[in-house]
């Protein structure tokens, strides 16, 4: 990488696995108050993480992964992500998130008594965020 101190360190951990350690350029996810992107020397702070997508950019390499919840911690020089769910597009079955997209778009058009329409607009961006991480 041409600027290798412009870079810093990220750890992705989820409950059953390192996820991802490396040092990147940036990182970029979102958060219950919006997109936020993260580059060397951003200001401490802590944040709940919002369904999306998570890309990683890496000199001129870029990742991307489906990223569903959890919190993450900001240092100038670190970047520490708790992941509930973290899932590279290669281990994820697009067939399996497009019914699991068409279920919970139906329990919302439907939000037929007892429907819990938060849990409903949850699973829903998880499976767009599948989606749209196998497909771009």
């Amino acid at each position: 990488m041409a600027d290798d101190n412009r870079n810093f360190m990220l750890k992705i951990i989820t409950p059953d696995r390192i996820f991802y350690e490396e040092e990147v350029s940036m990182v970029e996810f979102n958060t219950v108050e919006g997109e936020v992107g993260i580059y060397k020397d951003h200001i401490p702070m802590t944040m709940i993480i919002a369904p999306g997508i998570l890309t990683i950019t890496r000199g001129d390499e870029v990742k991307e992964a489906a990223l569903h919840a959890g919190f993450t911690e900001v240092l100038p020089d670190k970047v520490t992500i708790l992941a509930e769910i973290i899932e590279w597009p290669s281990e994820i079955d697009l067939e399996r998130a497009e019914e699991a997209k068409a279920r919970a778009e139906e329990r919302i058009r439907e939000n037929a008594p007892g429907t819990d329409l938060n849990r409903a607009e949850l699973a829903l961006k998880r499976a767009v965020a599948r989606i749209e991480s196998v497909r771009e």
